[in-house]
């Protein structure tokens, strides 16, 4: 049986809207029984009105409440206030909070851990030293006698803070250091970024090719066979790399987390090194769901472009992706309304693969161009170890063995420097013999 929880939301003006904070306490696990909303300049004390804080406690009391959810960020003093109203046992939970719990559980790797463990240590810094000034300036219930503590836990903290910064610094150098390696192997890099539930896991497995991770397991161990594709939020929360299958282009796509909405700096930083896959790639496609409101779309488009722009050098794609949930003049009304922000989109549906092969052609299109070579080699032993290599890490047009070997193909101009390299170094066929 899952918690039972009541969802909260304030806003300064106009109606709040609460579908996305019960989605997120779904993602979460709980079960919202109640919400309660209202429309106010922020109170100081218990973020709410007294009033709705009182309403909030009562249903709680009544109805074996295990959690308050607020979509809203609440201070620490704010939350500290509204537990005392609360029954014994009932949990004060701000959006930040609850993103950081589902990210807690949805947290596999060991680097996806760390960022999780980061932010939720910067969530909970302020809150450490408000309850060490609380201590300090007043005789609180549950604060007696734990000055001396939460200073020392504000340093532990600030202690822990610095070594998972270390240690993902090395896991980014190594991640760094991979991406190069399939570069100088021939592979094109490209990220899918977008919101959370903009269909980006769905997509990546009608890009990829299953039977060639696992060809290529040696060269990259680290590709995963599967990408869950689930109608939930934060199903990706590290990143997923896998092979897409395109004509002339050997590419590698990697899935990241998806973006959330209003954001605070910290938690965005926390998270920023499972952005790198994004921000060194030589292609973005930036993936939303045509099937929302076109302002909430216009809005997700102008975040993402502020947070990609502000690192990314690679040209940006922007895919309305979800196209078999609406019909066609819909999606030109939307195309239409969104130009501005994306120019000459990819319209697709990863649901039912409808126009994917459109954006593969535009992949091509967009990744960097390739150096067109044409060799000619001596017919030996090691000219046919060296065919095989090219093989690996270019696209090869044309090969005719005859007296000598001559092979025409393209690759990225590192790839084609280090063929003409090899082949400098080959022995001739009088050497060879």
């Amino acid at each position: 049986m899952t918690d039972r929880a009541i969802v909260a939301k304030r806003v300064d003006s106009g109606t709040a809207d609460t579908s996305e904070i019960r989605d997120l306490a779904a993602a979460a696990g709980y079960t919202v029984v109640d919400e309660v909303t209202q429309t106010r300049t922020e109170d100081a004390a218990l973020h709410v009105g007294e009033g709705k804080a009182d309403r909030i406690a009562a249903f709680a009391a009544r109805h074996d409440v295990a959690a308050v959810i607020f979509d809203n960020s609440l201070g620490p003093y704010q939350t500290y206030n509204l537990g005392e109203k609360l029954p014994p046992g009932v949990e004060v939970i701000d959006r930040f909070k609850l993103i950081l719990d589902i990210f807690g559980q949805r947290a596999q790797t060991r680097k996806a851990q760390l960022q999780v463990e980061l932010a939720e240590l910067r969530y909970e810094l302020p809150r450490a030293d408000a309850k060490t000034s609380l201590a300090k300036r007043e005789e609180h219930p549950g604060f007696m006698g734990l000055g001396e503590y939460d200073e020392s836990r504000e340093q532990d903290i600030k202690a822990r803070i610095a070594r998972i910064r270390d240690e993902l610094e090395t896991i980014e150098e190594t991640e760094r250091h991979r991406r190069e390696e399939r570069r100088e192997s021939g592979f094109d890099l490209v990220a899918l970024a977008g919101y959370t539930n903009a269909g980006k896991s769905t997509l990546l497995r009608r890009l990829a090719a299953d039977l060639d991770v696992d060809e290529n397991e040696d060269l990259h161990p680290d590709l995963d066979t599967t990408a869950e594709s689930e109608d939930r939020l934060f199903t990706t929360l590290g990143t997923t790399t896998r092979r897409a299958e395109l004509d002339r282009r050997d590419v590698l796509v990697t899935d990241t987390v998806g973006f959330i909405s209003d954001l605070p700096h910290w938690l965005v930083e926390s998270f920023k090194s499972t952005l790198d896959s994004v921000y060194y790639a030589d292609l973005v496609l930036l993936v939303v769901d045509v099937s929302e409101p076109t302002e909430e779309i216009r809005e997700k488009l102008v975040t993402c472009h502020d947070t990609l722009y502000e690192r990314n050098e690679a040209p940006i794609v922007t895919v309305l992706n979800k196209i078999d949930t609406v019909d066609e003049r819909e999606l030109a009304r939307k195309r239409e309304a969104l130009s501005a922000l994306a120019p000459n989109p990819v319209a697709v549906s990863g649901l039912d693969g409808t126009n994917v092969d459109a954006l593969r052609d535009r992949i091509e299109v967009e990744l960097p161009e390739r150096q067109r070579e044409r060799l000619v080699l001596p017919m030996t032993g090691e000219t046919m170890s060296l065919v095989s290599w090219i093989h690996d890490h270019a696209h090869v047009e044309d090969i005719d063995y005859g007296d000598e070997v001559v092979v025409e193909f393209e690759a990225r101009p590192a790839v084609v420097e280090q063929t003409r390299a090899k082949a400098a170094e080959l022995p001739t066929a009088a050497e060879s013999a």
